[in-house]
Protein backbone atom coordinates (compact mmCIF):
# COMPACT_ATOMS: atom_id res chain seq x y z
CA UNK A 1 0.00 0.00 0.00
CA UNK A 2 1.18 3.48 -0.99
CA UNK A 3 -0.59 6.35 0.47
CA UNK A 4 -0.78 9.89 0.75
CA UNK A 5 -2.92 13.04 2.42
CA UNK A 6 -6.55 11.75 1.75
CA UNK A 7 -6.25 8.99 -0.56
CA UNK A 8 -4.15 5.32 -0.25
CA UNK A 9 -3.37 3.26 -3.47
CA UNK A 10 -3.69 -0.48 -2.74
CA UNK A 11 -2.20 -3.87 -4.74
CA UNK A 12 -5.03 -6.10 -4.85
CA UNK A 13 -6.05 -8.91 -6.58
CA UNK A 14 -8.96 -9.39 -9.31
CA UNK A 15 -10.17 -12.79 -7.87
CA UNK A 16 -12.94 -13.08 -10.98
CA UNK A 17 -10.14 -12.41 -13.42
CA UNK A 18 -7.28 -13.65 -11.05
CA UNK A 19 -4.88 -10.79 -11.88
CA UNK A 20 -3.58 -8.23 -10.02
CA UNK A 21 -4.80 -5.12 -9.64
CA UNK A 22 -3.80 -1.26 -8.03
CA UNK A 23 -6.96 0.70 -6.19
CA UNK A 24 -7.39 4.03 -5.39
CA UNK A 25 -9.36 4.63 -2.16
CA UNK A 26 -10.48 7.85 -0.61
CA UNK A 27 -10.63 9.22 2.88
CA UNK A 28 -13.95 11.18 3.71
CA UNK A 29 -14.16 14.67 2.78
CA UNK A 30 -11.14 14.47 0.18
CA UNK A 31 -11.13 17.88 -1.84
CA UNK A 32 -10.35 16.87 -5.26
CA UNK A 33 -12.84 13.58 -5.14
CA UNK A 34 -14.44 15.04 -8.49
CA UNK A 35 -11.24 15.84 -9.97
CA UNK A 36 -9.61 12.39 -9.95
CA UNK A 37 -13.29 10.27 -10.53
CA UNK A 38 -13.35 12.75 -13.84
CA UNK A 39 -9.84 12.12 -14.92
CA UNK A 40 -10.03 8.43 -14.42
CA UNK A 41 -13.23 8.31 -16.25
CA UNK A 42 -11.75 9.97 -19.11
CA UNK A 43 -8.38 7.55 -19.10
CA UNK A 44 -10.68 4.86 -18.82
CA UNK A 45 -11.75 5.38 -22.70
CA UNK A 46 -8.09 5.23 -24.06
CA UNK A 47 -6.96 1.71 -24.69
CA UNK A 48 -3.43 2.04 -25.66
CA UNK A 49 -1.77 -0.50 -24.58
CA UNK A 50 1.47 1.71 -23.10
CA UNK A 51 -1.36 3.38 -20.28
CA UNK A 52 -1.68 1.84 -17.35
CA UNK A 53 -5.46 0.83 -18.27
CA UNK A 54 -8.21 1.81 -15.82
CA UNK A 55 -11.24 -1.13 -15.06
CA UNK A 56 -13.47 0.69 -12.65
CA UNK A 57 -14.35 3.65 -11.71
CA UNK A 58 -16.86 3.94 -8.51
CA UNK A 59 -18.12 7.85 -8.19
CA UNK A 60 -20.21 7.44 -4.66
CA UNK A 61 -18.56 10.68 -3.06
CA UNK A 62 -18.92 8.85 0.14
CA UNK A 63 -16.75 5.94 -0.78
CA UNK A 64 -15.60 6.38 -4.28
CA UNK A 65 -12.58 4.41 -5.81
CA UNK A 66 -11.10 3.60 -8.70
CA UNK A 67 -9.85 0.15 -10.22
CA UNK A 68 -6.18 0.28 -11.97
CA UNK A 69 -4.43 -2.70 -13.94
CA UNK A 70 -1.55 -3.41 -11.76
CA UNK A 71 1.75 -2.01 -13.56
CA UNK A 72 3.99 -4.21 -12.78
CA UNK A 73 8.22 -4.43 -13.94
CA UNK A 74 10.84 -2.23 -13.48
CA UNK A 75 10.87 2.10 -13.36
CA UNK A 76 13.01 4.44 -15.26
CA UNK A 77 14.39 4.20 -11.67
CA UNK A 78 15.40 1.16 -11.66
CA UNK A 79 16.55 0.65 -14.38
CA UNK A 80 19.16 3.31 -13.69
CA UNK A 81 20.62 2.08 -10.46
CA UNK A 82 23.67 0.95 -12.27
CA UNK A 83 23.83 3.75 -14.38
CA UNK A 84 22.25 5.23 -17.73
CA UNK A 85 20.60 3.04 -20.30
CA UNK A 86 22.45 2.06 -24.16
CA UNK A 87 21.93 5.66 -25.81
CA UNK A 88 19.96 3.50 -28.44
CA UNK A 89 17.80 1.59 -25.98
CA UNK A 90 16.93 4.67 -23.62
CA UNK A 91 15.53 6.74 -27.03
CA UNK A 92 13.85 3.78 -27.94
CA UNK A 93 12.13 3.79 -24.55
CA UNK A 94 11.32 7.67 -24.64
CA UNK A 95 10.02 7.74 -27.80
CA UNK A 96 7.30 4.60 -26.88
CA UNK A 97 6.61 6.90 -24.05
CA UNK A 98 6.12 9.87 -26.39
CA UNK A 99 4.16 8.31 -28.90
CA UNK A 100 0.94 7.04 -25.72
CA UNK A 101 1.35 10.42 -24.64
CA UNK A 102 0.54 11.72 -27.77
CA UNK A 103 -2.42 9.18 -28.67
CA UNK A 104 -3.81 10.59 -24.92
CA UNK A 105 -2.99 14.64 -26.25
CA UNK A 106 -4.89 13.81 -29.26
CA UNK A 107 -8.08 12.57 -27.20
CA UNK A 108 -7.79 15.55 -24.77
CA UNK A 109 -5.65 14.23 -21.43
CA UNK A 110 -2.46 14.77 -20.50
CA UNK A 111 -0.07 13.61 -17.38
CA UNK A 112 1.67 16.50 -16.12
CA UNK A 113 3.03 14.99 -13.26
CA UNK A 114 5.63 12.80 -15.53
CA UNK A 115 8.62 11.49 -13.05
CA UNK A 116 10.97 7.88 -13.37
CA UNK A 117 8.51 6.76 -11.22
CA UNK A 118 5.88 7.27 -14.00
CA UNK A 119 7.64 4.91 -16.69
CA UNK A 120 8.04 1.08 -16.50
CA UNK A 121 9.44 -1.49 -18.36
CA UNK A 122 6.81 -4.69 -17.98
CA UNK A 123 8.12 -7.81 -18.20
CA UNK A 124 7.08 -8.62 -21.26
CA UNK A 125 9.18 -6.09 -22.82
CA UNK A 126 7.11 -3.36 -23.15
CA UNK A 127 6.85 0.83 -21.79
CA UNK A 128 3.77 1.20 -19.76
CA UNK A 129 2.93 4.83 -18.49
CA UNK A 130 1.05 5.35 -14.89
CA UNK A 131 -0.65 8.03 -13.67
CA UNK A 132 -1.90 9.68 -16.79
CA UNK A 133 -4.32 12.63 -15.69
CA UNK A 134 -4.98 10.70 -12.11
CA UNK A 135 -1.97 11.87 -10.76
CA UNK A 136 -2.34 15.05 -11.57
CA UNK A 137 -6.18 15.22 -10.39
CA UNK A 138 -4.63 13.89 -7.23
CA UNK A 139 -2.28 16.48 -6.47
CA UNK A 140 -4.04 19.40 -7.94
CA UNK A 141 -1.53 20.56 -10.49
CA UNK A 142 -2.53 22.04 -13.75
CA UNK A 143 -0.97 23.45 -17.34
CA UNK A 144 -1.18 26.43 -19.54
CA UNK A 145 0.34 24.35 -22.10
CA UNK A 146 -0.74 20.70 -21.47
CA UNK A 147 1.34 19.26 -24.43
CA UNK A 148 4.09 21.36 -23.56
CA UNK A 149 4.50 20.65 -20.27
CA UNK A 150 4.01 16.49 -21.24
CA UNK A 151 6.95 17.39 -23.24
CA UNK A 152 9.44 18.81 -21.14
CA UNK A 153 8.75 15.56 -18.92
CA UNK A 154 9.14 13.52 -21.52
CA UNK A 155 12.83 15.13 -22.32
CA UNK A 156 14.14 14.71 -18.07
CA UNK A 157 13.05 11.29 -18.66
CA UNK A 158 15.37 11.13 -21.79
CA UNK A 159 17.97 13.06 -20.28
CA UNK A 160 17.98 10.82 -17.53
CA UNK A 161 18.48 7.49 -19.33
CA UNK A 162 21.04 9.30 -21.13
CA UNK A 163 23.11 10.50 -18.66
CA UNK A 164 21.89 8.43 -15.41
CA UNK A 165 21.00 12.10 -13.49
CA UNK A 166 17.82 14.15 -13.13
CA UNK A 167 17.64 17.50 -14.63
CA UNK A 168 14.58 18.95 -12.89
CA UNK A 169 13.46 19.66 -9.32
CA UNK A 170 15.73 17.20 -6.39
CA UNK A 171 14.57 13.74 -6.82
CA UNK A 172 15.64 11.35 -4.40
CA UNK A 173 15.97 8.51 -6.69
CA UNK A 174 18.91 9.83 -9.21
CA UNK A 175 22.22 12.70 -8.46
CA UNK A 176 21.14 16.56 -9.79
CA UNK A 177 21.86 17.16 -13.76
CA UNK A 178 25.42 19.30 -13.16
CA UNK A 179 24.53 23.12 -13.80
CA UNK A 180 26.32 25.44 -16.43
CA UNK A 181 24.92 29.11 -15.81
CA UNK A 182 21.74 27.54 -13.18
CA UNK A 183 20.85 25.32 -16.59
CA UNK A 184 21.51 22.17 -16.84
CA UNK A 185 23.99 20.77 -19.00
CA UNK A 186 23.50 19.38 -22.13
CA UNK A 187 23.52 15.04 -22.07
CA UNK A 188 26.85 15.08 -23.87
CA UNK A 189 28.64 17.14 -21.81
CA UNK A 190 27.58 14.77 -19.03
CA UNK A 191 27.78 11.37 -20.45
CA UNK A 192 30.21 10.83 -23.15
CA UNK A 193 29.38 8.48 -25.97
CA UNK A 194 26.17 10.45 -26.32
CA UNK A 195 25.31 11.00 -29.89
CA UNK A 196 24.88 14.09 -31.08
CA UNK A 197 21.51 13.97 -32.63
CA UNK A 198 19.69 12.62 -28.97
CA UNK A 199 21.89 15.34 -27.51
CA UNK A 200 20.33 18.27 -29.88
CA UNK A 201 16.61 16.66 -29.15
CA UNK A 202 16.65 16.50 -25.56
CA UNK A 203 18.10 19.83 -25.46
CA UNK A 204 14.86 21.00 -28.04
CA UNK A 205 12.10 19.30 -25.96
CA UNK A 206 13.69 20.44 -22.54
CA UNK A 207 13.86 24.12 -23.84
CA UNK A 208 17.58 24.36 -23.10
CA UNK A 209 17.87 27.24 -26.30
CA UNK A 210 21.37 27.94 -25.16
CA UNK A 211 22.42 24.30 -25.22
CA UNK A 212 20.77 23.20 -28.58
CA UNK A 213 20.26 24.92 -32.05
CA UNK A 214 17.51 23.43 -33.55
CA UNK A 215 14.04 24.47 -33.24
CA UNK A 216 11.78 23.38 -29.80
CA UNK A 217 10.00 20.75 -29.90
CA UNK A 218 6.31 22.08 -27.96
CA UNK A 219 4.24 18.61 -28.24
CA UNK A 220 4.77 14.62 -27.66
CA UNK A 221 4.30 13.75 -31.39
CA UNK A 222 6.92 15.63 -31.94
CA UNK A 223 9.39 14.35 -29.52
CA UNK A 224 8.74 10.39 -31.07
CA UNK A 225 8.87 11.73 -34.54
CA UNK A 226 11.94 13.25 -34.16
CA UNK A 227 13.73 10.24 -31.69
CA UNK A 228 12.11 7.64 -34.12
CA UNK A 229 14.31 9.72 -37.27
CA UNK A 230 17.38 9.59 -34.58
CA UNK A 231 17.39 6.01 -33.70
CA UNK A 232 18.71 3.38 -36.14
CA UNK A 233 15.68 1.53 -38.20
CA UNK A 234 15.27 -2.13 -37.45
CA UNK A 235 15.73 -4.46 -40.76
CA UNK A 236 12.53 -5.30 -42.74
CA UNK A 237 10.98 -8.76 -42.38
CA UNK A 238 11.94 -11.43 -44.44
CA UNK A 239 8.93 -13.27 -45.49
CA UNK A 240 6.59 -12.33 -48.20
CA UNK A 241 3.02 -12.39 -47.94
CA UNK A 242 2.01 -15.82 -47.66
CA UNK A 243 0.48 -17.56 -50.62
CA UNK A 244 -3.25 -18.13 -50.30
CA UNK A 245 -3.33 -22.12 -49.80
CA UNK A 246 -4.90 -24.37 -52.80
CA UNK A 247 -8.28 -25.33 -52.01
CA UNK A 248 -8.42 -23.98 -48.76
CA UNK A 249 -10.78 -21.27 -48.51
CA UNK A 250 -9.82 -20.42 -45.09
CA UNK A 251 -6.78 -19.46 -45.47
CA UNK A 252 -6.03 -15.62 -45.81
CA UNK A 253 -2.61 -13.62 -47.48
CA UNK A 254 -0.22 -12.10 -45.71
CA UNK A 255 -1.48 -9.54 -42.67
CA UNK A 256 0.65 -6.17 -42.10
CA UNK A 257 2.56 -6.77 -38.73
CA UNK A 258 1.19 -4.19 -36.17
CA UNK A 259 3.48 -3.19 -33.41
CA UNK A 260 0.91 -2.49 -30.90
CA UNK A 261 0.90 -6.60 -30.33
CA UNK A 262 4.46 -6.90 -29.51
CA UNK A 263 4.42 -4.44 -26.89
CA UNK A 264 1.10 -5.23 -25.48
CA UNK A 265 2.53 -7.16 -22.09
CA UNK A 266 1.23 -9.22 -19.81
CA UNK A 267 1.73 -9.04 -16.25
CA UNK A 268 4.33 -11.08 -14.52
CA UNK A 269 5.97 -11.09 -11.22
CA UNK A 270 7.79 -8.38 -9.85
CA UNK A 271 12.26 -8.48 -10.08
CA UNK A 272 14.10 -10.69 -8.18
CA UNK A 273 15.67 -8.09 -6.13
CA UNK A 274 12.87 -7.48 -4.65
CA UNK A 275 10.59 -10.58 -3.89
CA UNK A 276 12.90 -13.31 -5.05
CA UNK A 277 11.50 -14.02 -8.72
CA UNK A 278 12.72 -14.14 -12.17
CA UNK A 279 13.85 -10.03 -13.04
CA UNK A 280 12.51 -8.35 -15.86
CA UNK A 281 14.49 -7.87 -18.86
CA UNK A 282 15.88 -4.47 -19.23
CA UNK A 283 17.61 -2.92 -21.83
CA UNK A 284 21.45 -2.64 -22.26
CA UNK A 285 23.27 -0.17 -20.98
CA UNK A 286 25.81 2.43 -21.75
CA UNK A 287 28.65 0.56 -23.04
CA UNK A 288 27.37 -2.48 -24.23
CA UNK A 289 27.09 -3.40 -27.68
CA UNK A 290 23.84 -2.03 -28.87
CA UNK A 291 22.24 -5.63 -30.72
CA UNK A 292 20.03 -4.98 -33.96
CA UNK A 293 17.27 -5.82 -31.11
CA UNK A 294 17.77 -2.80 -29.55
CA UNK A 295 16.28 -1.16 -32.98
CA UNK A 296 12.78 -2.99 -32.38
CA UNK A 297 11.91 0.44 -30.13
CA UNK A 298 11.79 2.46 -33.06
CA UNK A 299 8.48 4.00 -33.60
CA UNK A 300 7.47 5.12 -36.72
CA UNK A 301 4.94 8.06 -36.04
CA UNK A 302 2.42 9.01 -39.01
CA UNK A 303 1.00 12.16 -39.30
CA UNK A 304 -2.41 12.61 -40.30
CA UNK A 305 -3.11 16.95 -40.29
CA UNK A 306 -1.34 20.04 -39.36
CA UNK A 307 -3.23 19.59 -36.00
CA UNK A 308 -1.40 18.26 -33.08
CA UNK A 309 -4.63 17.16 -32.09
CA UNK A 310 -4.64 14.98 -35.47
CA UNK A 311 -1.99 12.84 -34.48
CA UNK A 312 -2.58 9.52 -35.01
CA UNK A 313 0.44 7.12 -33.48
CA UNK A 314 0.82 3.70 -33.80
CA UNK A 315 3.98 1.55 -33.84
CA UNK A 316 4.54 0.04 -37.46
CA UNK A 317 7.66 -1.22 -39.00
CA UNK A 318 9.36 0.93 -41.92
CA UNK A 319 12.01 2.83 -42.54
CA UNK A 320 13.19 5.76 -41.20
CA UNK A 321 16.57 8.41 -41.49
CA UNK A 322 19.19 8.37 -39.71
CA UNK A 323 22.92 6.16 -40.06
CA UNK A 324 23.55 3.01 -37.62
CA UNK A 325 26.38 4.05 -35.34
CA UNK A 326 29.42 2.10 -35.65
CA UNK A 327 28.68 -0.29 -32.75
CA UNK A 328 24.70 -0.97 -34.12
CA UNK A 329 26.13 -1.82 -37.56
CA UNK A 330 29.37 -4.33 -36.17
CA UNK A 331 26.32 -5.95 -33.73
CA UNK A 332 23.89 -6.13 -36.50
CA UNK A 333 26.11 -8.51 -38.81
CA UNK A 334 26.63 -10.92 -36.11
CA UNK A 335 23.48 -12.80 -36.23
CA UNK A 336 22.36 -15.14 -38.98
CA UNK A 337 18.94 -17.46 -39.24
CA UNK A 338 19.39 -20.08 -37.44
CA UNK A 339 18.09 -23.78 -38.16
CA UNK A 340 15.97 -25.94 -35.69
CA UNK A 341 16.29 -29.67 -35.58
CA UNK A 342 12.99 -30.19 -34.78
CA UNK A 343 9.18 -29.07 -33.06
CA UNK A 344 6.66 -30.96 -31.09
CA UNK A 345 3.47 -29.81 -29.62
CA UNK A 346 3.55 -29.18 -25.60
CA UNK A 347 0.87 -29.71 -23.52
CA UNK A 348 2.57 -29.46 -20.38
CA UNK A 349 -0.61 -29.61 -18.13
CA UNK A 350 -3.17 -32.77 -19.77
CA UNK A 351 -0.81 -35.42 -19.56
CA UNK A 352 -2.52 -38.20 -20.31
CA UNK A 353 -3.07 -37.07 -23.59
CA UNK A 354 -1.79 -38.81 -26.20
CA UNK A 355 -1.86 -36.15 -28.99
CA UNK A 356 0.11 -33.67 -26.75
CA UNK A 357 -1.14 -30.76 -29.16
CA UNK A 358 -0.87 -32.54 -32.59
CA UNK A 359 3.03 -32.93 -32.47
CA UNK A 360 2.79 -35.11 -35.46
CA UNK A 361 2.16 -31.66 -37.38
CA UNK A 362 4.72 -29.48 -35.83
CA UNK A 363 7.65 -30.05 -37.70
CA UNK A 364 5.43 -27.91 -40.73
CA UNK A 365 5.56 -24.83 -38.51
CA UNK A 366 9.76 -24.96 -39.13
CA UNK A 367 9.65 -26.57 -42.70
CA UNK A 368 10.03 -23.10 -44.34
CA UNK A 369 6.56 -23.58 -46.25
CA UNK A 370 4.12 -20.99 -45.68
CA UNK A 371 1.64 -22.93 -47.16
CA UNK A 372 1.95 -25.89 -44.66
CA UNK A 373 0.78 -25.20 -41.11
CA UNK A 374 0.69 -26.75 -37.77
CA UNK A 375 -2.54 -26.37 -35.60
CA UNK A 376 -3.31 -27.07 -31.49
CA UNK A 377 -6.05 -29.08 -30.66
CA UNK A 378 -9.68 -27.57 -31.02
CA UNK A 379 -11.29 -25.92 -27.86
CA UNK A 380 -15.02 -25.02 -27.20
CA UNK A 381 -13.59 -21.57 -25.66
CA UNK A 382 -10.69 -19.43 -26.22
CA UNK A 383 -8.82 -20.15 -23.07
CA UNK A 384 -9.18 -24.15 -23.71
CA UNK A 385 -12.57 -25.22 -22.40
CA UNK A 386 -11.22 -24.02 -18.71
CA UNK A 387 -8.93 -27.52 -19.09
CA UNK A 388 -5.96 -25.61 -18.31
CA UNK A 389 -3.94 -22.25 -19.06
CA UNK A 390 -2.30 -22.41 -21.92
CA UNK A 391 -0.30 -25.18 -24.65
CA UNK A 392 2.03 -24.26 -27.36
CA UNK A 393 4.71 -25.54 -30.13
CA UNK A 394 8.14 -26.28 -28.67
CA UNK A 395 10.75 -26.04 -30.86
CA UNK A 396 14.14 -27.85 -30.82
CA UNK A 397 17.21 -25.38 -31.86
CA UNK A 398 19.52 -28.56 -30.95
CA UNK A 399 22.21 -26.44 -28.84
CA UNK A 400 21.67 -22.83 -26.89
CA UNK A 401 21.23 -20.00 -28.92
CA UNK A 402 20.19 -16.37 -28.71
CA UNK A 403 17.61 -14.84 -30.55
CA UNK A 404 17.84 -11.60 -31.89
CA UNK A 405 14.34 -11.69 -33.43
CA UNK A 406 11.73 -14.24 -34.70
CA UNK A 407 9.08 -13.93 -37.40
CA UNK A 408 5.99 -15.97 -36.79
CA UNK A 409 3.29 -16.64 -39.82
CA UNK A 410 0.08 -17.15 -37.55
CA UNK A 411 -3.14 -18.42 -38.74
CA UNK A 412 -4.93 -15.53 -40.67
CA UNK A 413 -7.76 -15.20 -37.43
CA UNK A 414 -7.00 -12.55 -35.07
CA UNK A 415 -7.35 -12.72 -31.22
CA UNK A 416 -4.64 -15.00 -30.02
CA UNK A 417 -2.46 -14.11 -26.92
CA UNK A 418 0.99 -15.75 -27.09
CA UNK A 419 4.70 -15.07 -25.81
CA UNK A 420 7.92 -16.56 -26.75
CA UNK A 421 10.04 -18.62 -23.82
CA UNK A 422 13.28 -19.79 -24.18
CA UNK A 423 14.67 -22.74 -21.70
CA UNK A 424 17.10 -25.53 -21.54
CA UNK A 425 14.29 -27.94 -20.96
CA UNK A 426 11.06 -29.62 -22.90
CA UNK A 427 9.79 -31.83 -20.11
CA UNK A 428 6.58 -32.50 -20.59
CA UNK A 429 5.64 -30.49 -16.82
CA UNK A 430 4.28 -27.03 -15.86
CA UNK A 431 7.64 -26.62 -13.78
CA UNK A 432 9.36 -26.53 -17.59
CA UNK A 433 7.26 -22.88 -18.66
CA UNK A 434 7.88 -21.36 -15.01
CA UNK A 435 11.71 -22.21 -15.80
CA UNK A 436 11.71 -20.37 -18.82
CA UNK A 437 12.43 -17.01 -19.85
CA UNK A 438 10.07 -14.36 -21.62
CA UNK A 439 11.62 -12.81 -24.63
CA UNK A 440 8.24 -10.91 -25.92
CA UNK A 441 4.59 -11.33 -25.98
CA UNK A 442 1.44 -9.73 -27.77
CA UNK A 443 -2.36 -10.26 -27.61
CA UNK A 444 -4.86 -10.26 -30.08
CA UNK A 445 -2.40 -11.37 -32.58
CA UNK A 446 -2.77 -13.12 -36.53
CA UNK A 447 -1.09 -13.06 -39.67
CA UNK A 448 2.37 -12.19 -40.04
CA UNK A 449 4.12 -10.71 -36.91
CA UNK A 450 7.66 -10.27 -36.04
CA UNK A 451 9.14 -10.03 -32.74
CA UNK A 452 12.20 -7.98 -31.34
CA UNK A 453 14.12 -9.64 -28.63
CA UNK A 454 15.78 -7.61 -26.04
CA UNK A 455 17.05 -10.38 -24.07
CA UNK A 456 20.38 -11.56 -23.87
CA UNK A 457 18.75 -15.03 -22.05
CA UNK A 458 19.84 -18.45 -24.22
CA UNK A 459 18.44 -21.56 -24.16
CA UNK A 460 17.99 -24.62 -26.53
CA UNK A 461 14.15 -25.24 -26.35
CA UNK A 462 12.27 -21.76 -27.47
CA UNK A 463 8.70 -22.14 -26.59
CA UNK A 464 5.62 -20.57 -28.33
CA UNK A 465 3.23 -20.66 -25.41
CA UNK A 466 -0.64 -19.44 -26.22
CA UNK A 467 -2.91 -18.52 -23.30
CA UNK A 468 -6.01 -17.58 -25.84
CA UNK A 469 -6.68 -18.74 -28.75
CA UNK A 470 -8.15 -17.62 -31.43
CA UNK A 471 -11.57 -18.81 -33.27
CA UNK A 472 -10.83 -21.79 -35.50
CA UNK A 473 -11.40 -20.54 -39.47
CA UNK A 474 -15.16 -21.71 -40.34
CA UNK A 475 -16.43 -22.42 -37.14
CA UNK A 476 -18.28 -19.76 -34.42
CA UNK A 477 -17.78 -22.23 -31.70
CA UNK A 478 -14.42 -24.07 -31.75
CA UNK A 479 -10.48 -22.35 -30.88
CA UNK A 480 -7.23 -23.03 -31.75
CA UNK A 481 -4.00 -22.15 -32.12
CA UNK A 482 -2.11 -22.18 -35.74
CA UNK A 483 1.13 -21.26 -37.15
CA UNK A 484 1.85 -21.59 -40.67
CA UNK A 485 5.87 -20.90 -40.09
CA UNK A 486 8.60 -19.89 -38.03
CA UNK A 487 11.72 -17.56 -38.74
CA UNK A 488 14.24 -17.18 -36.23
CA UNK A 489 17.75 -14.92 -36.06
CA UNK A 490 20.12 -14.87 -33.85
CA UNK A 491 23.87 -16.73 -32.63
CA UNK A 492 24.95 -19.66 -31.08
Amino acid sequence: MASAAGWAAWKAIDETLARAVTVFTFAPGFPRIREVVTAARAASRLNDSRLAQVFDVEDDWDRAYIVMEWADGDTLDDLLTAGPLDPASGAGIVAEAAGALAVAHAAGLAHLCLTPQSLRWTQGGGVKIVGLGIGAALTGATADDPALTDTRGLGCLLYAALTGHWPGPEYPGLPAAPLAAGIPCSPRQVRAGVPAALDEITCQAMLLRDRGNGPVLTTPAQLSAALSAAIPPAPPPLLPAAPRGRGDSTRGGHQPPDEDDYWSGEQYETPARRNGRRPARRPPRQGTRTRAGLVGLVVLVVMAGVVAAAFQLRKHPGHTTGPLSPSSKSAAATGALLAPVGASGFDAYNLGDAGDENSKDAGLAIDGKPATKWTSQFYLSPVFGGLKPGSGLMIDMGKPVRLDWLQIQFGPTQGADMRIEIGNSNARDPATVQSMTTLASATDVGGAQRFTVHSSASGRYVLIWFTKLPAMPGSGSKYMAEINNVVLHGTD
